[in-house]
């Protein structure tokens, strides 16, 4: 009877990774609405972002989720349904999610695992099957699950995520769940075994490089420091996610500015892209896709470094080296390349030089600048000038 039970668990633990799979081989990519419409997520606004994603080409490179985050929500119906809000939503989540299959994306949708959101909506405690099936109702693809107004402890998180995931599975529907944990319970222990597809690593990322109190939400370079010690459990159907992409804000009114945050320099958008591919994070744009200027465009549609991020090994890069200078990362593709990145931590420009044996890479290579879109030269070293907070990112093809 115990070896029955036992293969019991085992056939059913690996078809709950398969269908984990299913959902996120690759870390999902998309645009969130929080940053710029915050408390007014709205119907209108939304279709016009859809149709920005479609005519920048953001679509085309890979951006195929539309997230609707908090505030969305009107309470329940008289059958305790969950509904939108009438006045922000009009025509209903339905038609809007109908609007984005319609032009080749998917539509995501939030909510908390407490009574009320983050922003004091109405939330999905004791009501997840109905709400996941609510969900599925309405053709929706994705669920990012909060953890505003909850308890503290990992076993409490534990058995509500799992909850609203097995209500997911039992919708009817293919429906991701994205964990947003922030980081106190590391999810990333446990997200994967309770039926999660992604798990946030940090507290809420603010349009600065670097918070160094704790005090201000986390900057770019906090998440990348958190994330790069945890490349073990990133993989197909789970990911560590570094929130949001600041690139493009710069500065902007709003949530991102919480904190006194007051934007990014372009070098240091493009290291956040450059990091968020290396590391395997779900690439969410945030800034106002209508109005992004040509610098936002092209960092977030670079094919090149987007390829790391989509690559369909699916292993995170790895930190080989740290010092008060430079962060240096290497990870293996599926072609058999590398990608290796070289971060420059200081406040002025510095002059690089790295041996490709000292990061375990032990051959001669055609190094591709994924930046400049050219091959910048051939064997076992690279050397050059690095400003302050950019990333080189290199794709090394065995020579």
């Amino acid at each position: 009877m115990k070896i029955k039970l036992s293969i019991a668990l085992l056939l059913l633990s690996a078809t709950t990774f398969a269908q984990q799979v299913k959902l996120a081989a690759t870390p999902p990519m998309g645009w969130m609405s929080w940053n710029i419409m915050s408390e007014n997520p709205n119907e209108k606004d939304i279709k016009e972002m859809v149709d920005a994603m479609v005519s920048t080409g953001m679509v085309k490179a890979g951006y195929k989720y539309i997230f609707l985050d908090d505030c969305w929500q009107g309470g329940r119906d008289n059958q305790n349904n969950i509904i939108a809000d009438p006045k922000k939503f009009p025509s209903g989540i339905k038609a809007l999610a109908e609007y984005i299959h319609s032009k080749g994306m998917k539509m995501g949708i939030y909510s908390d695992a407490a009574p009320l959101t983050c922003a004091g909506y109405t939330a999905s405690l004791n009501f997840e099957e109905q709400d996941a099936k609510t969900f599925a109702s309405w053709d929706i693809d994705y669920l990012k699950y909060d953890y505003c107004n909850a308890p503290e402890d990992v076993a409490t998180a534990k058995q509500r995520y799992g909850k609203m995931a097995k209500a997911l599975r039992n919708s009817g529907r293919d429906i991701t769940l994205g964990i947003c944990e922030w980081g106190p319970r590391e999810a990333w222990n446990w997200g994967a075994e309770v039926g999660g597809q992604s798990w946030r690593t940090t507290f809420d990322i603010r349009d600065k490089w670097n918070d160094t109190d704790g005090k201000g939400g986390v900057g770019i370079y906090n998440v990348i420091d958190k994330n790069a010690g945890l490349a073990s459990f990133s993989g197909p159907g789970h990911w560590n996610d570094g929130d949001m992409l600041n690139v493009g804000l710069k500065g902007v009114k709003g949530p991102s500015g919480a904190f006194g945050a007051n934007g990014c320099t372009d070098a240091e958008y493009q290291s956040q892209m450059s990091m968020w591919c290396m590391l395997n994070s779900p690439l969410y744009a945030s800034s106002d896709i209508r109005t992004m200027n040509e610098t936002t465009k092209r960092i977030l549609l670079n094919k090149e470094v987007i390829a790391l991020n989509q690559d369909s090994l699916g292993k995170q890069g790895e930190r080989k080296i740290k010092n008060d200078t430079w962060d240096v990362f290497v990870r293996p593709l599926a072609n058999g390349d590398f990608a290796v990145a070289i971060l420059n931590k200081a406040a002025t420009a510095q002059n690089a030089k790295i041996t490709f044996s000292d990061l375990g890479l032990a051959d001669k290579y055609e190094i591709r600048d994924l930046w400049q879109h050219k091959v910048v030269g051939k064997g076992n070293k690279w050397a050059g000038k690095v400003t302050s907070h950019e990333t080189k990112i290199f794709r090394l093809k065995k020579a």
